[in-house]
């Protein structure tokens, strides 16, 4: 299987990757938690790449995406007849993951009835497709990965205390990329190569200003938003060196940016702009959206999902992230 690198001058990620090494072969479970984008997902790809599951295909599924009624079905697959509809068998995501590894990216989203099934799984190694009674041995390393406290949910009674304590195991704070001053730099140069390979482009190198630039910024999205942002700069810019003015970062300007609040709107109305316009700012990122909002993405969906209901016109067309 291709190679995952992770490029670091941080102290602490060298810490983390040293931790994920030493545990990629055993069969504990493995919780990541970060705010959105700093590379959770790569690094449970990063540690399966170093267990002896490595041949075998990484599975991800990420709880947040799948609508509610069909997150079952995804996880434990069903049987021909299942439910209407259900015209031939379907093999879950856990089969699939079988002597592999199994990334359940935004585990806070998973609703309470099916974290006692995915406590069964981690328990007693088996899972059962829908319209049957009959259990299927399975063997898949759980890395489950969140952007939230799932600590604080047990105690507001969101998530459940058993699998909290299953899947935390071997627990992983990846840290924000603001508080990783030097990864900034390594990481800007880094991108500033691959996008000049990717898109075929004359090798570019980052100025000192925009170093500079780059830097002061707090990166709200992280490494994928620093990611994005250098590769809007190295297509943007024609000279051969990038300076601060072609760095492209979006920074919010207070008499453009400002939210447009009027006497007289009511709450609804003053939420439902508040959630359209930090839509805009992350261009349309629902996870990033939703950790600056300081909600679920489940919960900005089903706002989405009722606006999208209310607008005329199609003010507002949803997006899949």
């Amino acid at each position: 299987m291709q190679e995952k690198i992770i490029h670091t001058a941080d102290a602490k990620m060298k810490k983390i990757l040293e931790i994920a090494e030493n545990v990629a072969t055993s069969r504990a479970t493995i919780l990541l938690h970060g705010e959105s984008g700093t590379g959770k997902e790569l690094l449970a790809h990063y540690i399966h790449a170093r267990s002896n599951r490595s041949q075998k295909t990484f599975v991800a599924l990420n709880c947040a995406a799948v609508p509610d009624g069909l997150l079952e079905s995804e996880l434990f697959g069903y049987e021909r007849g299942a439910f209407t509809g259900a015209d031939a068998r379907k093999i879950g995501k856990f089969e699939h993951a079988h002597q592999s590894t199994f990334l359940l990216d935004e585990i806070s989203e998973l609703p309470l009835n099916l974290q006692a099934k995915i406590l069964r799984v981690i328990q007693e190694g088996e899972i059962e497709r829908l319209g049957s009674l009959k259990p299927i041995k399975v063997d898949v390393r759980i890395v489950a990965a969140t952007n939230r406290n799932l600590a604080e949910l047990v105690k507001l009674g969101q998530f459940r205390e058993d699998l909290y304590y299953r899947l935390n195991v071997i627990p992983i704070e990846i840290p924000p990329l603001r508080q990783r001053v030097r990864d900034i730099e390594l990481l800007s140069h880094t991108f500033v190569e691959l996008s000049c390979v990717t898109n075929g482009l004359a090798r570019k190198t980052l100025g000192e200003t925009a170093l500079s630039k780059l830097k002061s910024w707090r990166w709200p999205g992280n490494v994928r938003e620093l990611q994005n942002v250098i590769e809007r700069s190295v297509l943007l810019s024609r000279a051969q060196v990038i300076e601060d003015r072609d760095v492209a970062i979006e920074m919010p300007n207070s008499e453009t940016d400002e939210v447009e609040l009027s006497a007289g709107m009511t709450i609804g109305e003053v939420e439902k702009l508040l959630i359209l316009k930090t839509l805009e700012y992350t261009n349309q990122n629902r996870t990033q959206a939703a950790q600056l909002l300081g909600i679920s993405i489940r919960t900005l969906r089903n706002k989405l999902n009722e606006y999208k209901v209310r607008l005329q016109g199609g003010e507002y067309e949803q997006r899949t992230v």
